[in-house]
């Protein structure tokens, strides 16, 4: 006689009250609603969850991306990134990510038509631009223009409507360079240069960046195909900070111009966007191959103060799948530029760690950020334009995880619970009956 299948459900009991429960498993999920019927009272509101930085909670459902950190598996619509990487151009990934396939060779060659024509900026767009000082950050700039453009648009905000919806994944992606590249130049004190329509998606950015006197700039064909990988890599990686901002933010169904800025400014942090630039300053630290062992030592002893940046991940507890493409796009990326000179105490530095016992068994394996920021040195991007080349590429992600948002009806408006530990009920009293408290200590959660 066979026995029955499980059944797809875990069994709860409250053991503050004997009740039990049984709860339904979904994909590998519990629904949080349903543990609030375990109440010790009436009053009661309900069990929830607390789960800090949501290291265990799925907000959402989604086609777009799939992540194993375990076995180091990264793949858009079910394509490896490593195919993706070394087979398309941006554009066409921005394209699966977007809508689920790859696209036909008519519907790319439109693709690429719309985003070329749509490359052009307001001219109230650069007089908003500079308005900000001489030395304001790129990636601020980037999140202010991308929250005016708002105004230009007022239409974006008929979320629910697709046309419209989609005239604004065309407006956002085809401006990002155009922004990003007015932002450096504003920088550095150099004219706008405006789109050129007969170049790629990163030729063009390359051009908008570089282009001096000359009346045509031509990127170098390895300098745009290695920016086209890059731009690849970080086209989506699933619910990251910067996407669960798009999420939240949209999801009062604001038009998808703020949401953009407000997820361009959670990448801005340096736990997220600035990470590669932390791996650069540390190489900067370390100085030579022969610091090295000290640094590790350091690393491993210093109770956290010295950290090896670049390595380990969130999600990854294997070697990050866009390290290894990474990685083998920087040779060819020096043949062009010459060496990096900290490109040889990295290498020293990930063959030393690779083979401690102490990083493996932390699975603190190289991730995107160790190699990125030396091919975008090396590519004579400033350290602050850094995060501004992942926001390009990742308003693509961004824009289709919006899109698939505001199709999901199971989705309301994004407000988390709360567990409150402050003051119970307490009433006013007059400045003469005010006794002199210590305050707590800063950060520390107290107890009234």
């Amino acid at each position: 006689m066979s026995s029955s299948a499980p059944r797809q459900s875990v069994t709860v009991t409250d053991n503050r009250t004997g009740k039990t429960i049984e709860v339904p498993i979904q994909n590998g999920t519990i629904k949080a609603l349903d543990l609030r019927v375990l109440k010790t009272s009436p009053e009661d509101f309900g069990l929830m969850t607390y789960d800090p930085a949501f290291m265990n909670t799925a907000s959402c459902k989604s086609r777009i991306t799939f992540i194993d950190g375990d076995k180091g598996i990264l793949n858009y619509r079910g394509y490896p990134i490593q195919e993706l990487a070394e087979k398309t151009t941006y554009l066409e990934t921005a394209y699966l990510v977007l809508n689920g396939e790859l696209p036909t060779k008519q519907q790319q060659t439109d693709w690429v038509n719309d985003i070329t024509y749509h490359t052009m900026v307001h001219e109230n767009i650069k007089d908003l631009m500079t308005g900000f000082r001489y030395d304001a950050h790129p990636m601020g700039m980037l999140a202010s223009t991308v929250a005016a453009l708002s105004t230009f648009y007022p239409e974006a905000k008929a979320v629910h409507e697709p046309e419209t919806r989609r005239q604004q994944i065309v407006r956002l992606i085809a401006k990002m360079p155009t922004i990003a590249a007015f932002a450096y130049r504003h920088s550095i004190g150099f004219p706008y240069a405006h789109p050129d329509n007969d170049l790629s998606y990163c030729g063009n950015f390359l051009q908008m960046m570089y282009r001096a006197a000359e009346p045509k700039y031509v990127p170098n064909p390895v300098l745009e195909r290695a920016l086209e990988v890059l731009f690849i890599l970080h086209a989506d990686h699933e619910q990251n900070c910067s996407t669960n901002a798009m999420r939240a933010i949209a999801s009062s169904e604001v038009d998808p111009y703020c949401a953009a800025a407000g997820a361009i400014s959670a990448l801005y942090g340096p736990l997220h966007g600035g990470a590669n630039e932390a791996v650069l300053r540390m190489l900067f630290e370390i100085g030579s191959k022969a610091n090295i062992p000290a640094f590790i030592k350091s690393v491993k002893e210093s109770g956290g103060e010295t950290r090896l940046m670049g390595f380990g991940h969130r999600v990854y507890k294997n070697y990050d799948p866009r390290a290894k493409v990474i990685k083998g796009m920087a040779e060819k990326v020096f043949e062009v530029t010459g060496k990096n000179p900290l490109l040889d105490i990295a290498l020293e530095l990930e063959r030393i760690a690779l083979q401690d016992e102490y990083f493996l068994k932390r699975k603190l394996y190289p991730n995107v950020d160790f190699y990125s920021g030396l091919i975008y040195q090396a590519m004579k991007f400033p350290v602050d334009m850094f995060p501004v080349l992942f926001a390009i590429p990742r308003m693509s992600g961004w824009l289709a995880q919006w899109d698939e948002m505001i199709q999901d009806k199971e989705q309301k408006i994004a407000r988390p619970r709360q567990v409150y530990l402050g003051a119970s009920e307490r009433h006013f009293v007059p400045f003469e009956k005010r006794e002199v408290k210590a305050a707590p200590a800063e950060g520390v959660l107290t107890k009234v």
